[in-house]
C-alpha cells in the first residue's frame, strides 16, 4: 500500500518537474521513482495487511505480480527514447506522470479485497491508456486506435459493471469474503440465475481487457496506431494485471460456481488459439504480428486459469513474467529498427525491414531471437517453462482437448516468430549499425538475460509462494 500512495504523489510531482528539469533527468526521475516502489513493494513480503476498511489486501501473490508489473513499467521508461522526447512538441513528464498513475491502477487490480476498488483500479488503468494510445496527436492511426479503443474499452467497462451489480444484488457484498460465503450457503438449486448472468458479463469485461477472442478485434488495429513504446507498456502490464485480477475472482468469491464459468473458459480459450496463431501467419508487420502473438498467449493463461489448481497462482505469475521479459524485448527492437528505417522504406516494421540487421547489430539481432525463442516456447527460455506449466495444469484436470489444440498452436507459432529470425539472419539487407543509449542497451540485455536465467532455473519463480 506504501507503494500505491509514493507512486501516486511521485506521479503529481513528475508533473511539476517538467518544468524545471530536463527530458533525460525527469526519465531518471521516474527510473528512480520507481526503484524506489519496488523496494517499498518488497519490504510488505510475508506482511498480511488489510487497508482501507478491509478493501485492499496485501499478499505475497499480490507482491509479487505488482513487482513484475513495476519491473515492466521500469523497462518500458528505460526504452522511452522513443516516445517522441527528442521532438519539440512532446512532454515527457505528462507521459511520466500517467504512466506512473496507471501502475497505481494495476496494483490496485492485483490487491483488491472489494469488488468497488477493483473497479477503480481498472478505470485508472484504462483511462491510463487511452490517453497513451492517442497520445502521437499528429498521427492519424494514432487518433483512430485511440478512439477504437476507447469506445470498445467503455462498452466492456459497461458490461464489467452490469456484472458487478448483478452479483451484488445477488449476495448484498463487494467484499470478497461475502460474496464468497452467501454462494456457498446458497443450495445449488436455489442459485439466482442473475448472478449466474453476473459472473459471465464480469467474465466477458475481462475477455474485452485480456483480448480474448471473439472480443480481440480491437488489438491489432490499436497495437499498431499506439505509438510502440505504449504498445509495449500496454502489452505487458495490462495483461499481467488483468489475468491476476481474473484469477483472483474466479478461483475465490466465484470457486463455488466452477460448472457456470469453466465451460465458457475452454472455448473462448481454444476459439482465442486459433484466431490467435492462424491469423498471425498471414502478417507482414511484425507490429501486428506481435499483437496477434499477444491474443494467442491470453489463449493458454485461460487454460491455466480455467485449470484451477493450487499451482495456478505461480503458473500465472512465471508465465506473466516470462511473457513480459520477451514482449519488451520484442517490441524494443522494433522500435528501434522501425526508427531507423523510418524515410528508408514505405513500412518500416515490416519483416522485411529486419533483413541483414545480424550483419551490423549481432547484439541487437540476439536479443529479438531470444526474445522469439522464448515467445514460442523453445527449450532453455523462460516461454518453454511457461507452457509447460500451463500445459501440466490443465493436464491435471484430465481435459485433454485443449491441451492437444495449445500444443499444435504451439507447433504453428514457431514457424512465424522463425520469420523475424530468418530475415534477419538468413536475408541480405542494408541495415547500418544501430547506436543504442546506455538505458536502452541495459533494458535489452536485462530482459534477455532475464529471459534466459528464468528459463535455466525456472524454480526462481514458481518456488515463490
Amino acid at each position: 500500500m506504501t507503494a500505491i500512495i509514493a507512486l501516486s504523489l511521485l506521479g503529481i510531482l513528475n508533473l511539476f518537474l517538467g518544468f524545471w528539469l530536463s527530458r533525460k533527468t525527469i526519465q531518471a526521475a521516474t527510473l528512480l521513482f520507481l526503484t524506489g516502489s519496488m523496494v517499498l513493494t518488497a519490504l510488505d513480503w510475508n506482511h498480511e495487511i488489510l487497508w482501507y476498511g478491509h478493501m485492499f489486501h496485501t499478499t505475497n501473490t499480490s507482491i509479487s505480480f505488482s513487482l513484475i508489473i513495476q519491473l515492466a513499467a521500469f523497462m518500458v521508461v528505460s526504452f522511452s527514447k522513443g516516445f517522441g522526447i527528442d521532438e519539440e512538441h512532446t512532454h515527457p513528464a505528462e507521459y511520466y506522470a500517467i504512466l506512473l498513475f496507471s501502475v497505481v491502477g494495476a496494483i490496485l487490480m492485483v490487491s483488491f479485497d472489494h469488488l468497488i476498488m477493483f473497479f477503480v483500479g481498472l478505470e485508472i488503468l484504462s483511462v491510463a491508456m487511452y490517453v497513451l494510445t492517442g497520445s502521437d496527436k499528429r498521427n492519424l492511426r494514432s487518433n483512430e486506435a485511440a478512439l477504437k479503443y476507447f469506445l470498445m474499452g467503455s462498452f466492456a467497462t459497461g458490461i464489467l459493471l452490469f456484472g458487478i451489480t448483478l452479483v451484488y444484488g445477488a449476495t448484498r457484498s463487494f467484499y470478497l469474503a461475502n460474496i464468497a460465503v452467501a454462494i456457498a450457503n446458497t443450495p445449488p438449486e436455489s442459485t439466482p440465475v442473475f448472478l449466474s448472468i453476473g459472473v459471465l458479463l464480469i467474465l466477458v469485461g475481462f475477455l474485452f481487457k485480456i483480448s480474448a477472442a471473439p472480443f480481440h478485434f480491437w488489438t491489432p488495429d490499436v497495437y499498431e496506431g499506439a505509438p510502440t513504446i505504449f504498445t509495449m507498456f500496454m502489452s505487458t502490464v495490462v495483461k499481467a494485471a488483468s489475468f491476476a485480477a481474473l484469477f483472483q475472482l474466479l478461483s475465490g468469491p466465484f470457486g463455488t460456481m466452477y460448472g457456470t464459468w469453466v465451460y465458457p473458459i475452454y472455448y473462448i480459450s481454444m476459439l482465442t488459439l486459433l484466431v490467435g496463431n492462424i491469423t498471425a501467419v498471414y502478417q507482414q508487420s511484425v507490429k501486428r504480428m506481435l499483437a496477434y502473438s499477444s491474443i494467442s498467449h491470453a489463449g493458454y493463461m485461460l487454460l491455466t486459469v480455467s485449470a484451477n489448481q493450487t499451482t495456478t497462482p505461480s503458473t500465472i505469475l512465471y508465465y506473466s513474467l516470462s511473457y513480459t521479459l520477451a514482449t519488451i524485448v520484442a517490441f524494443g527492437v522494433v522500435m528501434l529498427v522501425a526508427e531507423y528505417q523510418t524515410g528508408r522504406t514505405e513500412k518500416p516494421e515490416n519483416f522485411s525491414s529486419f533483413e541483414g540487421l545480424a550483419k551490423q547489430n549481432p547484439g541487437l539481432a540476439f536479443c529479438f531471437t531470444i526474445a522469439m525463442l522464448s515467445l514460442a516456447g523453445i527449450p532453455l527460455t523462460a516461454g518453454f517453462w511457461g507452457k509447460f506449466f500451463v500445459f501440466s495444469d490443465i493436464f491435471t484436470r484430465h481435459v485433454y482437448y485443449p491441451v492437444i489444440l495449445a500444443i499444435i498452436m504451439s507447433a504453428i507459432g514457431v514457424y512465424y516468430y522463425f520469420k523475424g529470425i530468418i530475415a534477419i539472419y538468413f536475408k541480405e539487407g542494408d541495415i547500418e549499425r544501430i547506436e543504442l543509449p546506455g538505458l536502452v542497451k541495459f533494458a535489452m540485455w536485462a530482459c534477455t538475460l532475464g529471459t534466459l536465467l528464468v528459463g535455466v532455473y525456472p524454480s526462481i519463480v514458481k518456488n515463490l509462494f
